[in-house]
């Protein structure tokens, strides 16, 4: 059913608890597992680009030690924006990421919520 599933992360506390989510779902559909992190170019969580490489070489590590293989992929860029690109280039059919919460002010939406609208594909958020 979910031939491919993306994995966006971050530094958060959110990332790991959503990661058994993803390892969950990986298992049970013997999906390609793609994860993804983002540098952005101005402000936000991810800038240190060795910081992110440290982070995909620990979610891989963790992804294999139970079993299930992953490919990473490092970008650049507003994070709504790519993790939407990148879902459409692997044809992810479903992204799963966690949430600090989805805000209803327009100005300050979630990257989760901007990806939820942008996404070519179901999109599961885990609070």
């Amino acid at each position: 059913m979910f031939d491919t599933v993306l994995f966006p992360i971050d530094q958060s506390r959110q990332t790991m608890e959503t990661a058994a989510v993803a390892l969950q779902l990986a298992q049970r559909h013997g999906s390609r597992l793609v994860v993804l992190s983002v540098v952005e170019s101005e402000e936000g969580v991810m800038h240190d680009a060795a910081a992110v490489h440290d982070l995909l070489a620990q979610a891989r590590s963790s992804f294999e030690q139970a079993g299930v293989a992953c490919e990473v992929i490092e970008r650049e860029g507003k994070p709504a924006f790519v993790i939407g690109d990148v879902a459409d280039e692997i044809n992810a059919d479903l992204i799963v990421m966690g949430t600090r919460g989805i805000s209803l002010d327009t100005d300050h939406t979630s990257t989760a919520a901007r990806v939820i609208q942008l996404a070519p594909c179901p999109v599961l958020v885990v609070p």
